[in-house]
């Protein structure tokens, strides 16, 4: 392992790493059982996607681990899997078949870019100030999805609003006080330093779900979606349904969509995807404290490339884009520095296809804990953005940054609304030199991309 994984050289050891693993797959688990059902309102068989999304995690984060040596994992990206969903199949563009081939296509793409130094030097074009502000807007936007999916923050007349504690208590009632209980749990933990607190927190919540369960607090109702917290078995080791999406996107029938509706797919795709990974692990790195002096993050081209190579697999078994994880600051927050930590969530991953009725058991709630505490975490980052007057055309972009993630659901709006802000502010303020030729480029960039895409 010290030969593979340098442990000493980034002060880690075997059981920190092996610990921070299975947190990280622990607080990604919820994907196995979210995006079947996403792409199953697209046709796609649930079963198959499944397994796919499975086995395309265990390739990426396997190559995070022994190309990049990075505690990132990876999976199915959220956001992606809808826009392929609802946007290109619902809304009658292109069947799932030609959604997967520009996935396919797109990775390909991501591969070239990634053994060039285009998505390198992007990376390291963004300056220290706005890096730190992605941190902070990622921190916000997975503390966000936290609270969504302990059912504590709904959809009301002001567009959100904390829950109802009373009404059904017995489904989201229920729920979300667990997720209460369960951060409290977590946050106890984390400030005793006691290692492994989120991993902790999140078996407790769950134990705790399964208690209420068998006393009659917590019914299950299938039909709004609260389903029995005890796994239905332990081992699955049916995989035949995976022909129904396999090698499905090189059997495609383009007469029902354009080239120029097929080319707008893939660039969509492409764009969301290359930010939204950059952002990823700008925050996660930042958090594992893995940039240098300079803001750059070493050894970034095989994580981008392992991050291609995972998109392009996960077209090719039958699912959507696969990118590195936010959630993957869970696992960083309880000391993975190494690609030990991704070797075991990715072996998680792989075990998944067996052992599915268990890992898709595990209650949204019962995470939700780990990502409003992961974010809290994330956001100490804002005591290194220095707001003083003299800052003002940083200062004022990392905030845009950090505000448009959670509240435009979208890590790459909020790199993007801070790269703009941060090249206008600095042009018209006299600070132009201070700007990259690159960053003007990527201001430009985003803004065709809200005029055209």
């Amino acid at each position: 392992m010290e030969k593979l994984f340098k442990l000493k050289a980034h002060n880690t050891d075997v059981k920190t790493e092996i610990m921070a693993g299975i947190t990280t797959f622990m607080t990604m688990a919820y994907i196995l059982a979210v995006n079947p059902s996403i792409l199953g309102d697209a046709g796609m068989d649930p079963n198959a996607v499944l397994i796919a999304t499975a086995l395309a995690s265990f390739i990426g984060t396997l190559c995070m681990a022994f190309l990049a040596n990075m505690p990132f994992a990876l999976s199915a990206g959220m956001g992606l899997n809808a826009y392929l969903a609802y946007t290109v199949v619902i809304g009658g563009i292109a069947s799932w078949q030609v959604a997967l081939l520009a996935v396919f296509v797109e990775g390909l793409i991501f591969v070239l870019l990634s053994l060039t130094n285009v998505r390198e030097a992007i990376f390291n074009a963004i300056p220290m100030n706005l890096k730190k502000g992605v941190s902070v807007g990622i921190g916000m936007f997975i503390a966000f999805i936290g609270l969504q999916n302990a059912g504590l923050s709904v959809a009301s007349s002001t567009l959100v609003t904390i829950t109802s504690f009373v009404d059904n208590f017995n489904t989201s009632g229920i729920c979300a006080l667990l997720a209460v209980i369960g951060l409290f749990i977590t946050a106890i933990l984390y400030i005793k330093r006691v290692k492994g607190a989120i991993l902790i927190g999140i078996v407790a919540t769950w134990v705790l779900g399964m208690l209420c369960q068998l006393v009659g607090i917590y019914v299950p109702a299938p039909d709004a979606g609260y389903y029995s917290l005890f796994p239905a078995g332990v081992v699955s080791v049916d995989f035949s349904a995976l022909g129904n999406t396999f090698g499905q996107c090189f059997h495609v029938d383009f007469s029902s969509v354009g080239i120029i509706n097929f080319i707008i797919v893939i660039f969509s795709f492409l764009f969301v995807d290359i930010f939204d990974t950059l952002g990823t692990l700008i925050g996660v790195a930042t958090k594992a404290d893995m940039l240098d002096e300079e803001g750059h993050l070493p050894g970034i081209k095989p994580a981008l490339l392992s991050d291609a190579i995972a998109t392009t697999a996960g077209a090719v078994l039958g699912t959507s884009t696969t990118t590195t994880f936010v959630e993957s600051s869970a696992g960083v927050a309880v000391g993975g520095r190494t690609g030990l930590t991704a070797l075991v969530t990715g072996l998680l991953f792989l075990a998944a296809t067996l052992f599915s009725p268990i890992f898709t058991a595990i209650p949204s709630f019962a995470t939700a804990p780990a990502l409003i505490m992961v974010g809290f975490l994330m956001f100490g980052a804002i005591t290194d953005i220095k707001f003083t007057e003299d800052n003002m055309t940083e200062a004022i972009p990392a905030y845009l940054c950090i505000i448009a993630m959670p509240l435009f659901y979208s890590i790459s709006e909020g790199i993007s609304i801070g790269i703009i802000s941060y090249v206008v502010l600095n042009a018209i303020c006299g600070k132009a030199k201070k700007v990259t030729p690159l960053m003007y480029v990527l201001a430009v960039l985003f803004i065709l991309k809200y005029i055209f895409l």
